[in-house]
């Protein structure tokens, strides 16, 4: 298909700079088909049936952004994709004077090695710590990854610590949010049990390829970056019990649907799970175990607009977004929320 197809327009104004406070307090678009009702986070619990199973990615944010410097040179670096255990890609602001060997010194107890620049952006760098140490020393000095359409001055800013993390985040290793999980709280979790609503939690390690443009016209064409993903047999298994009692599966995010789908064989049956998936969902996708959505508002062109065309279809996104548009909801990660229905074909 051709990436065109998934442009829209969007005003800069209703990119989200900072979420709202409470979280809970988000507004919520229920996306089914070409029918759409305004609500709010909190109304969440009277739009889904009390037997339905939500799905939550658990991963922890790591504070994978840094500043230092080359020589003069100020320095701004994200942690892409881990390497190993000292050895990671990165995307640096203004990377073409970087040369192979090159040191950047974040302060006294940290630097990085250059050890070479990657065809298609990012750069490869040795750190002087690794493993444990590393992750210790990057709550100490990092700040969080934040996506570039989120403006902050040189250094971030010390609220993005807690605004960028789940409330339920567990596993170490993501370098960014599974955002459509922020809105939620102890409020809006305590509503959902009143009702009887199963929460179970997977892990999928977000990496900085979310953010990454489309850049070829055709979507053939893109090559999906990978992200490495848990689910336990534990979990497995209890999902596809609830599958097999006819309870619909919604998972909280395009990342909690994209390991779930990764790991569901043909039969349809979800299978444990430890390993990279690099899927990419666009119309056309027939879904093999979830029922419906809970997500946030996406970029024009992107790889998660695709997925939520393929779930709902794409003209019903197109009125959707229009209409989100008109009614000024907040887009991105720290915007507002919809549920999205599966179109029934």
């Amino acid at each position: 298909m051709k990436t065109s197809l998934f442009n829209f327009d969007l005003p800069e104004r209703l990119i989200a700079n900072r979420p709202v406070e409470p979280r809970d307090m988000a507004r919520l678009l229920h996306i089914d088909g070409m029918n759409l009702l305004d609500k709010m986070m909190l109304d969440l619990p009277d739009l889904l049936r009390s037997d339905d199973v939500l799905v939550f990615n658990n991963t922890k944010v790591i504070p994978a952004r840094l500043y230092g410097v080359r020589g003069q040179a100020k320095i701004e670096m994200t942690l892409f994709k881990q390497v190993d255990l000292s050895t990671w890609e990165t995307l640096i602001k203004n990377a073409r004077r970087l040369h192979a060997d090159d040191i950047i010194v974040f302060d006294d107890k940290l630097n990085a090695k250059v050890l070479e620049k990657l065809p298609n952006g990012p750069v490869v760098v040795q750190f002087n710590l690794s493993g444990e140490d590393l992750f210790a020393y990057l709550h100490q000095v990092g700040t969080m990854p934040l996506p570039p359409y989120i403006k902050r001055l040189w250094g971030g800013q010390v609220s993005d610590k807690a605004d960028y993390q789940t409330i339920y985040a567990h596993h170490e290793g993501a370098v960014a949010a599974p955002t459509a999980g922020l809105h939620f709280t102890k409020r809006l979790f305590d509503a959902l049990d009143k009702k009887g609503i199963q929460r179970e939690f997977i892990t999928l390690h977000v990496g900085g390829g979310t953010f990454l443009p489309v850049k070829v016209e055709d979507t053939e064409q893109h090559k999906m970056h990978a992200e490495y993903g848990m689910i336990s047999a534990e979990v497995a298994e209890r999902l596809n019990e609830y599958k097999k009692q006819g309870r619909r599966i919604i998972p909280v995010g395009t990342t909690s649907l994209r390991l779930l789908e990764s790991a569901t064989d043909e039969k349809g049956v979800l299978q444990p799970f430890a390993r990279e998936t690099s899927i990419f969902i666009t119309p056309g996708y027939r879904f093999k175990f979830i029922d419906a959505l809970f997500t946030n508002f996406h970029t024009p062109e992107s790889t998660l607009f695709m997925l939520v065309s393929a779930l709902a279809g794409l003209d019903e996104m197109h009125h959707a977004y229009k209409h989100a548009v008109e009614k000024e909801y907040r887009f991105f990660s720290y915007g507002d929320a919809c549920l999205i229905e599966k179109k029934i074909i």
